[in-house]
């Protein structure tokens, strides 16, 4: 029961996420010719030269790449690429045939902008529940497995540089390839937002050296919600005997946390730094991928 009611969750909130993609390529990439990464940038300039449909084409050019997935990392590997694929596919040529017309052919920095925040945000959420779209990353996934050597993100940025050469071939203008580099990195910072800011697993730790180290971790537990160890530690300027408070904190409990610091003792000393993934009880559960 609850496999399937994470598998709906997951569907409905992939099925947001290519809503807004295909948004992002409708109504603002592919009418001001700027050509996305990935398969979507081939298809929107096959779209450009020959009229076919972009969604369509995104299937069609997935195909072999999910067959070599599945033989490089198996058909488990696919599922939710296989379904998110489908649904942003689908979405695009839908709402590329919608009885009323509304895109955008304004400013192309505007849509450049704009095009980046929707398809980031699409794709963050199919990100967020374990999908992605295939394309450059089963590429890329693959080619890492047989050379380790090179970062998945090279070979992601290499794909991504020969189509955006394309684009300003097809398209006669090095501002399509210009445009859409400025698209490809608001889509990137706010994927990055998205997943880091709202995922189960992000947080802060906070490092807290104080005399009051009793009475500050009791109120932390009472009054923040969080665990607190003590680590034993040497001061090499005092040359005293000191216990260093450890504390992982959602980034809303940062403020909180500090002022309760302030208020027991001034002269403590506090370093807060980021942890992008913490698991653990009050976090994400380990055994949750």
């Amino acid at each position: 029961m609850k496999k399937a009611l994470n598998l709906t969750i997951d569907i409905l909130i992939m099925l947001v996420g290519a809503m807004l993609y295909a948004a992002s390529v409708n109504v603002f990439t592919s009418p001001n010719n700027i050509a996305l990464g990935g398969l979507t940038g081939v298809s929107t300039i096959l779209n450009y030269l020959f009229s076919l449909p972009i969604g369509i084409m995104i299937l069609v050019l997935n195909i072999p790449l999910f067959i070599w997935g599945a033989i490089e990392n198996g058909r488990k590997f696919l599922t939710k690429t296989i379904i998110a694929t489908v649904f942003v596919s689908v979405a695009i040529d839908v709402m590329a045939v919608l009885p009323f017309d509304f895109y955008y052919e304004g400013d192309t920095f505007l849509a450049a902008i704009f095009g980046g925040l929707l398809s980031g945000l699409g794709l963050a959420l199919i990100f967020f529940r374990g999908g992605t779209t295939g394309g450059t990353d089963i590429i890329a996934r693959n080619i890492h497995k047989h050379f380790p050597h090179i970062s998945v993100g090279t070979l992601i940025l290499i794909c991504d540089a020969v189509i955006f050469v394309a684009a300003a071939i097809v398209y006669k203008h090095i501002e399509s390839a210009l445009y859409a580099v400025i698209t490809v990195f608001v889509s990137t910072k706010v994927i990055d937002t998205v997943i880091y800011g709202f995922s189960g697993d992000n947080g802060k730790l906070m490092f807290i050296i104080t005399d009051k180290y009793e009475e500050l971790s009791q109120e932390i537990i009472s009054r923040i919600g969080r665990g607190v160890t003590l680590l034993d530690a040497h001061g090499a300027y005092s040359n005293e005997e000191k216990q260093v408070l450890l504390c992982a904190v959602r980034p809303s409990q940062v403020h909180k946390t500090k002022t309760l610091v302030r208020d027991i003792d001034e002269n403590a000393f506090v370093v807060v730094t980021t942890a992008s993934a913490i698991s653990g009880k009050g976090f994400q559960s380990i055994e949750n991928p």
